[in-house]
This record gives structure tokens, C-alpha cells and sequence, in this order.
């Protein structure tokens, strides 16, 4: 494994290509996942599923140019995982939840873990983007088959009216741990030769499994199979993380639109309240004092 140094740490990675005609994107994000599986335990089939939203939450929140904007995958098909959220800062750093975290399905007939049983192949896939304007902008498509990055495909081609091919994938470790987890994004700017499209449908046809090149050779090798025969530059590289907003401050604000009744009840049963995070796991205390606080204020 590629992981254990300071540069293997979970990373996006930019690049154009062929004069500007292709932008592509590659996420390296191992530990991103490794760390979803701990906070939801997560069966592998579910980690494979919430693990590739966030990887394209990440990539697409990367995309972003606003500093303080925010983007948010919903998944939402008619199989047994329920519906998967992953929401990603402008930077690329990402958090999310499923609502059923123990799904868990045989192996497919190819011997790969089965997302799209799992997820379903009949439902919604929205993507909304918060850029602190008065409303985000929301987009929708059918999924197309519930394994996601051909569902992110549908939708950037589609919704972004921006011809795209994603790849996603999580590689879950025979300890149930994640082994390698990542994806990548390209794209044809407007005006891109016919025969660009015909090299890298091609490339992406002949190239190796995702998560194998991502477990023994890194990002960087999955540009030089996706971008085979076309001169490409990397332009930038940032580091991403599993990272939730939540904290004590956020919840307290919650607690205030909460109907003043409830609160008093809160009070007579001079209990602590606790108030655990969907995302992270973090559970917040807050005493009788804060709750009297709460009131008075």
C-alpha cells in the first residue's frame, strides 16, 4: 500500500490536457473512507457505496470556486442502503451519512461488492450547491444504475450539460478495512476534437481496475492512463479529509428552534440533554444550566 508518508495523504489532484480541451480531476481518498467505515461501521458493500459519494462529493465540491461555498450528493434509491448524503467543502474536504450503514449483500457474479443492489438502479440522484446565495442551485437525474459514478456521469453530462466520464471505486480489505478508495472526473471543454473523445473512451476502456492502480501505484498513475498519448500538466494538488462542522455552538442554535414547551419539559426533568452528531459521532452534553441559559436568553 502507497499510504504512510506525508505525500500519501488523501489528496485531490488537477490537471489539463491536450491544450485545455480536457480537465481532469483525480482523488486519492483512503483514509476519507477508512474513516466513514469507523464513524458509521459501515459493512464493506455500504462502505463502497457511502465511500464513492464521497469521493465525487469531493471532486465536484472541489470544483467550486467560492471559498465559503458548499456542495451536497443525495442518493436516493429503492434498494436496502436507503439514502446516501455527502456533503464537501470548496476545498474538497467532505462528510456524510447513510441510512442504513448495515446493508450488506453477497459479492456479484464477477466478484465485486454489489453498490448497485445495495443503492438500486430505479431513483434520484441530486446534487445542490450552496453559493451563499438566497437559494442553491439544485439539479436532479434518474440514476442509471445505482453503482454511482456512472450516475455522477449521467448528471454532469446532463444537468451540467458538460460531456464527463467518472470513475469511482473502494477496494475493502479482507479485515474489512479500506484498502484503496478514490475516483477521478474528466471533462471535454467546449470546441474538443472527435478524435480526443475516440483516445479516451478508449483509454478509460483499456485502462486498469481504479482501485488497483490507486493501491499499488498512486494518483498519479491513473492520469497516465486516462490522459495515454495526450500531453498533460498537473496544475494543482490539495489535501482532503474526512471533516465534520458540527460543534457545541451549532447544536445550541439548534436547540433554540425547538418548540419552548419542549425545552421546559427538558428543564423539569433537570436531565442532561445529549445531542450526538449524524455525521462524525460526536456527542454533546448540554446540563440543566445551559438549557436554563437557553430560556432566559
Amino acid at each position: 500500500m502507497k499510504h504512510g508518508s506525508v505525500e500519501d495523504m488523501d489528496r485531490i489532484i488537477r490537471a489539463t490536457a491536450a491544450d485545455g480541451y480536457i480537465k481532469m480531476a483525480v482523488i486519492d481518498a483512503r483514509d476519507t473512507v477508512q474513516r466513514a467505515r469507523e464513524i458509521h461501521r459501515l459493512t464493506p458493500t455500504a462502505a463502497a457505496a457511502l465511500g464513492r459519494t464521497l469521493c465525487a462529493a469531493s471532486l465536484m465540491g472541489n470544483m467550486l470556486k467560492e471559498d465559503d461555498a458548499s456542495l451536497t450528493i443525495r442518493v436516493q434509491g429503492d434498494g436496502p442502503a436507503g439514502q446516501l448524503i455527502a456533503v464537501s467543502d470548496s476545498q474538497g474536504n467532505v462528510r456524510g451519512l447513510m441510512e442504513n450503514p448495515a446493508v450488506d449483500l453477497p459479492l456479484r457474479a464477477d466478484g465485486k461488492l454489489d453498490v448497485g443492489g445495495a443503492v438500486g438502479h430505479t431513483g434520484m440522484l441530486t446534487v445542490s450547491r450552496d453559493l451563499g446565495l438566497r437559494e442553491p442551485y439544485i439539479g436532479s437525474v434518474a440514476l442509471v444504475s445505482g453503482e454511482i459514478a456512472e450516475d455522477v456521469t449521467a448528471y454532469l453530462t446532463e444537468s451540467e450539460q458538460v460531456p464527463s466520464a467518472c470513475a469511482l471505486g473502494v477496494l475493502v480489505d479482507t479485515d474489512t478495512s479500506v484498502r484503496a478508495a478514490g475516483g477521478f472526473i474528466a471533462q471535454l471543454m467546449p470546441g474538443a476534437d472527435d478524435r480526443l473523445i475516440e483516445t479516451l473512451e478508449e483509454n478509460i476502456f483499456l485502462m486498469d481496475q481504479l482501485t488497483t492502480i490507486l493501491d499499488e501505484d498512486g494518483a498519479e498513475a491513473v492520469f497516465a492512463q486516462v490522459l495515454k498519448g495526450l500531453s498533460y500538466h498537473i496544475t494543482e494538488e490539495t489535501p482532503v479529509a474526512y471533516r465534520c462542522k458540527c460543534g457545541r455552538e451549532r447544536f445550541l442554535n439548534a436547540l433554540k428552534t425547538i418548540d419552548r414547551a419542549e425545552i421546559f419539559d427538558m428543564l423539569r426533568a433537570r436531565e442532561d440533554v445529549e445531542v450526538v452528531c449524524d455525521f462524525c459521532g460526536t456527542r454533546y452534553i448540554f446540563t440543566f444550566d445551559d438549557l436554563s441559559r437557553l430560556v432566559e436568553a
